[in-house]
């Protein structure tokens, strides 16, 4: 009996795991599709992207990867300073 609760407990938790990160993934997937119609880019690929970065001046440029970097920056150290650049 005990092995059976536990195996449904951890089955429980995986479920959760699972479920958090496809709603992470489809966070980050409505963020690129966003970035895509913002800047009018038709290919929807990394060459299509690749593309219109060559296309920008410096000013538009720092702006979309300041907007990458906050969307995609690891949260692992928030709490202690270590990780910033």
């Amino acid at each position: 009996m005990k092995n059976s609760a536990l195996k449904g407990a951890l089955g429980a938790l995986a479920v959760v795991g699972v479920a958090l990160i496809a709603k992470k993934a489809i966070q980050r997937k409505r963020f690129i599709k966003g970035i895509f119609s913002e800047y009018g880019i038709k290919e929807k690929s990394p060459f299509g992207l690749a593309d219109k970065i060559r296309e920008m001046n410096d000013e538009q440029y720092q702006e979309l990867k300041g907007k990458f970097k906050k969307e995609f920056t690891s949260r692992c150290c928030k709490k202690d300073n270590t990780c910033e650049a």
